[in-house]
């Protein structure tokens, strides 16, 4: 067997296979073996005719095609490996020529290899634009605020009633000059401002006054009552109101509701929690936005084979969820509102995209020249699963016997190229001025009060409303 290789496009090889007449004489008992299976020749028991008998039954061009066929699935995975290409995809054969004089057969293979790029255009000084990371008075007020709602009373109330207050109502509805009873209401406790029933209610209770009736245009709920989704008039009958009455900020009241013992050090934990959750969002939206600009910037073109195997995976993935979900294909263009033309072009861009960021951090890295130690790998895996070192080890151990071990170096080489270009780019806010974004470690208060007092570690830390939930996430890989 002789082979040679040939760049065919910049992320392409055609390897093209000799094999000499000689080399095929195996081949072609193994297909007249094969072929002999499958035919009743008197005389002989299947898959044991001598070949001649069984090209004499087949015709010898016959027999000769499948025994090329055969040699081809045989010799072209141990070509490509002696050639040292590693496919990214299946190959392809793209040419068989079986006119030599010789005997002998030429197979062309097409081999699609993974992306890497020698060099990088020079991205300059990267500048983006994210949002203030200050915290605002009114912000830390919201959070206190949510935290005082807990602990709210209602207490009696007349006058005009606005957000935040409830009131006691009775809701007649006409539509068309008719009534509605099945939509109608008696002894409701409601929400003002909570936009929670009937649109328009809440436009009628702002400033009406307990034990007065207002009436109005609303519009009823999809499938609330036979008149779902109707424009209908409103009668709401005030009978009765509360309001709610927030408790005062008190160190004894942080001390019972947290654990902090003053007012003051719930504010301060606010602000840094905050602080640190505003951080970690712009740092995502500016990483975001530095691999666009880097994308944008170097160019190059995705084989197409390579792009169709992206695609193909993603739509499986979407599919099998959509299946344990006992959701439809087409239920799911519906609800996304797309068709398949354009489901199948966002999933192709979507690809394109993942697979440009991949292979351009993982260029980087090959530039650069980067090394991945056995401590790099498990402090990697200490951080993902927050394990101990010794774990960590066990863990490595385990996928470096299962071959796994180069998806995690790969993994970390990525993680770091991708740092670099976030690192090097600055962040300014939308007047221009320079926005500090290192990351920002939150010091565990359990180990925090630990050392402070001698008093026992705190369970859990303070709860925030739903708008700012403060939280310590790792930021989305690529």
């Amino acid at each position: 067997m002789q082979t040679e290789v040939r760049e065919s496009g910049r992320f392409e090889r055609t390897l093209t296979v000799r094999l000499e007449n000689e080399e095929l004489a195996d081949a072609k008992k193994k297909a007249a073996a094969k072929i002999s299976k499958n035919m009743r020749i008197k005389g002989f028991r299947p898959g044991k005719a001598p070949l001649s008998i069984v090209e004499r039954n087949v015709g010898a061009d016959y027999l000769r095609s499948e025994a090329i066929e055969g040699a081809i699935q045989d010799v072209i995975p141990e070509a490509i490996s002696e050639a040292g290409l590693d496919p990214v995809t299946v190959p392809s054969i793209s040419a068989v020529r079986d006119e030599n004089k010789d005997g002998s057969i030429e197979i062309d293979v097409v081999v699609t290899i993974w992306p890497v790029l020698d060099a990088l255009p020079d991205f300059g000084d990267i500048e983006i634009e994210v949002e203030t990371t200050a915290v605002t008075e009114d912000e830390v007020t919201q959070q206190v605020d949510a935290l005082r709602e807990q602990f709210a009373e209602l207490s009696d109330y007349e006058g005009e009633l606005s957000d935040g207050d409830f009131a006691l109502i009775d809701i007649a509805v006409e539509h068309e000059g008719e009534a509605v009873d099945s939509a109608a209401a008696k002894d409701l406790m409601y929400e003002i401002g909570s936009n929670s029933f009937i649109e328009g209610l809440d436009d009628l209770l702002t400033d009406a006054s307990t034990g007065t009736s207002v009436s109005g245009a609303g519009t009823l709920p999809d499938g609330y009552s036979e008149k779902g989704g109707e424009e209908v008039t409103l009668t709401v009958t005030i009978k009765e109101a509360k309001q709610k009455i927030l408790p005062e900020l008190t160190d004894e009241m942080v001390e019972e509701a947290t654990e902090f013992t003053t007012a003051d050090e719930l504010i301060e934990a606010i602000e840094r929690n905050m602080h640190a959750y505003k951080v970690h969002t712009q740092r995502a939206i500016l990483q975001d936005k530095v691999l666009e600009h880097v994308v944008n910037q170097v160019d190059f073109d995705l084989p197409d084979v390579l792009l169709d195997v992206e695609v193909d995976a993603r739509v499986r993935k979407l599919v099998a969820r959509l299946k344990e979900s006992d959701i439809s294909v087409e239920d799911y263009l519906k609800m996304t509102g797309q068709d398949e033309a354009s489901f199948i072009a966002t999933t192709r861009g979507e690809a394109d995209r993942a697979l440009s960021t991949r292979i351009i951090l993982e260029s980087i890295a090959a530039i650069e020249r980067w090394d991945v130690t056995e401590q790099d790998l498990v402090d990697h895996v200490v951080a993902a699963f927050q394990v101990s070192e010794e774990e960590a080890v066990t863990v490595i151990e385990g996928w470096t016997a299962n071959g796994q071990v180069e998806a995690l170096t790969s993994d970390i080489l990525r993680d770091r190229a991708l740092t670099s270009l976030v690192d090097s780019a600055t962040a300014v806010d939308p007047d221009g001025n320079p926005v500090d974004l290192t990351p920002v470690l939150i010091e565990d208060e359990k180990e925090k009060n630990t050392e402070d007092s001698e008093t026992d570690p705190v369970e859990e830390d303070f709860e925030v409303s739903d708008d700012e939930d403060i939280t310590d996430e790792s930021e989305e890989r690529v």
